[in-house]
């Protein structure tokens, strides 16, 4: 497959999974978020049942409370009062007196004899306590609806009970689960559930029901609330009607973010190799003026991008990206054979120099000495001066491998130097670390060039730097005949800028050499503001 096709369809699935995304996120998130909103709705289910479960106990309570101001009293002069106080309290179904297993009192069994095993259909649960509660299925009176006995038992064998209806229960579970369909239940003392809900949940392939059990910390009465798979389905399907439409949005916005990226990471990179392929890079030289030789004594190759409509690409923008999308080795070594092709042109004496600058990364590739020895071959009956430029913004790393390789190529008669000095972060560190020939003076100090005799401390010292170190100093950017004075006055030996020349493209620069080029810079066109424009 073609390394377009392979990149548009990498491009495609990239834009497509950007766009499911948010949808799988919000899928998941609101799966996450169904499942805490319907147990928070559990826990405040089974909250709402425990309190009400503590309200009748409490009111069972308090009925066998006052029950024992019928202590020691006869079952004839109290039935009475035992039936009306039963019928005014609501949850009763009846209430009583014993006589250690024997229920002699009741206000709904009269004076009719009977234990309490028969009455509540069961043993009583052993507790080792004179009071206690336990639901219970039925009592003998209403044997198939549940109920809840409490009972307190005195130390002269007598007691008092009660029973709650378990209907009043049944009835405030559906009150509060029947919307949701939970299915509920509520122990009193392990003992028999009471319960309420469908008893069958309908199956789910991909969720299933939920339990939330709950102990009453006053009581001995626990709780479960039981979620079925249908209310989290409902609950999940409430929270992707309110995420959808924000996830859609995301959605849309990442798969747009996404194919802008892709567009210029990819296109960049198809571009470049698309440009150089058609030829679409040339190179333009600015001309270098010797002060000593007072002409022109060398040029430096800048690479150019212009489009088949005319339109061009600006350097920093397409090396910026060369960099970044790892072509600027393939670029530098197009810009080796461009520059090949034009100096076999050229009718220049021994010696020109031609400068061409060389990104970090093409330093520290392995095949950076052959590519720049090759160049030197293809050009050596030219017997031009070759110049590495190292941009002195950029990090190199590995500067002892580097600097041998430096060395390498000065023994075989190439130069050094560094461009843009003075602009960056590592300046000294490259004086120290790699083997030098010449500084090349950032414009932006040039430009603080106000008059002759004014001073610019930082210029100054790169100046006064470079002649202790020995190294040849090139100002580029000179603009004016002050900022040309001013430098020559300091012992800067070669001059660059559009007070000089321009960048032209090769067929230009060769007429400009052969009609200008080797003329002297008179000393009467010095003061013009600027002195060749072709």
């Amino acid at each position: 497959m073609p390394p377009q096709r392979k990149h548009r369809d990498f491009g495609w699935l990239l834009i497509v999974c950007a766009g499911l995304l948010p949808l799988v996120l919000g899928i998941l998130c609101t799966a996450i978020e169904a499942r805490h909103t319907v147990y928070q709705q559990q826990i405040s289910t089974a909250n709402s049942l425990l309190a009400q479960a503590e309200k009748m106990s409490d009111s069972a309570w308090n009925m066998i409370t006052q029950l024992r101001q019928y202590h020691y009293q006869p079952c004839s002069a109290i039935e009475d009062k035992l039936q009306r106080a039963g019928n005014l309290n609501a949850y009763f179904r009846s209430i009583g007196k014993l006589e250690g297993e024997n229920v002699t009192c009741s206000s709904a069994y009269g004076l009719n004899p009977g234990t309490l095993s028969e009455m509540i259909m069961r043993q009583p649960p052993v507790t080792g306590k004179a009071w206690w509660s336990i639901s219970i299925s039925g009592t003998s009176g209403v044997p198939d609806r549940p109920a809840v006995i409490f009972v307190r038992q005195l130390p002269d064998g007598e007691g008092f009970w009660a029973v709650i209806d378990g209907q009043y229960l049944m009835d405030f579970m559906q009150a509060i689960g029947e919307s949701r369909g939970y299915r509920m239940s509520i122990r009193f003392n392990e003992g028999a559930a009471i319960t309420y809900g469908p008893r069958e949940q309908r199956p789910e392939t991909y969720l299933k029901s939920e339990a939330w059990a709950a102990q009453s910390s006053r009581y001995p009465i626990s709780v479960e609330v039981i979620v079925p798979p249908s209310e989290l389905l409902k609950a999940w399907r409430q929270a992707l009607f309110i995420f959808l439409p924000m996830a859609a949005i995301f959605s849309i916005l990442l798969m747009v973010l996404t194919a802008n990226w892709l567009r210029r990471r990819i296109s960049w990179r198809d571009e470049i190799r698309r440009a150089m392929r058609n030829r679409q890079f040339s190179v333009h030289y600015q001309p270098v003026y010797s002060v000593a030789q007072q002409r022109c004594a060398g040029a430096e190759a800048l690479l150019r991008w212009q489009l088949p409509n005319g339109d061009t690409i600006r350097p920093d923008i397409f090396i910026s990206a060369a960099e970044e999308e790892g072509m600027i080795v393939p670029l530098t070594r197009h810009l080796l054979e461009l520059m090949a092709e034009d100096i076999q042109s050229w009718n220049v004496q021994p010696g020109f120099h031609i400068g061409l600058n060389v990104a970090a990364e093409h330093l520290q590739h392995p095949e950076f000495v052959n590519d720049i020895q090759l160049f030197a071959r293809r050009v050596k009956d030219k017997q031009v001066q070759i110049t590495l430029e190292l941009t002195e913004r950029s990090l190199i790393h590995d500067g002892e491998d580097v600097a041998r390789k430096l060395r390498l190529l000065q023994s075989q008669g190439m130069k050094v130097a560094i461009d843009d000095f003075g602009t960056g972060h590592c300046s000294l560190s490259y004086l120290q670390t790699f083997p030098l020939d010449y500084l090349k003076i950032d414009r932006g100090f040039i430009n603080a060039i106000e008059r002759l005799d004014g001073e610019t401390p930082v210029l100054d010292a790169i100046i006064n730097l470079s002649h202790k170190l020995q190294l040849e100093v090139l100002g580029e950017g000179v603009e004016t005949w002050l900022q040309f004075q001013y430098l020559h006055q300091r012992g800067v030996v070669f001059i660059q800028g559009y007070y000089y020349a321009y960048p032209m493209d090769n067929d230009r620069l060769r007429a400009w050499l052969n009609e200008q080029g080797p003329r002297p810079l008179l000393a009467e066109e010095r003061h013009e503001p600027e002195l060749h424009h072709s």
